[in-house]
């Protein structure tokens, strides 16, 4: 998948979202998506990367247990054939709970990707 490709399918949840976090005063209310790429789980072999494996978290953000918000993610996530981990979280501080998706896909740079 293509960083294009990944921000489409988080869009397809249909709910406000951003990569890694919303401006300063430009957080909408909850519930809103937060996504990002934290890393790499590449597969390698005789020092080099066969397959480029891109971490990509996608995190739920709701002030109420939501469990009809939660079938949506993992909805759009069975649409595209992606395995999950699910985590959940209460944020104290926020009065948020924070559902967390993390998986794994092959990443594939988009044509206009800047070097």
């Amino acid at each position: 998948m293509t960083y294009t490709q990944i921000a489409g399918m988080v869009q397809s949840i249909g709910l406000p979202c951003a990569y890694d976090h919303f401006a300063e005063g430009e957080s909408p209310p909850p519930p809103f998506v937060v996504f990002l790429l934290p890393g790499t789980n590449n597969f390698m072999a005789d020092g080099e990367v066969y397959e480029q494996v891109t971490e990509v978290s996608i995190e739920l953000y709701t002030d109420l247990k939501m469990p009809p918000l939660e079938h949506r993610v993992e909805d759009v996530l069975r649409a595209y054939d992606i395995p999950w981990d699910k985590t959940e979280v209460w944020i104290e501080k926020e009065k948020m709970y924070e559902v967390r998706y993390e998986l794994d896909v092959l990443y594939e740079y988009d044509s206009d990707d800047a070097d």
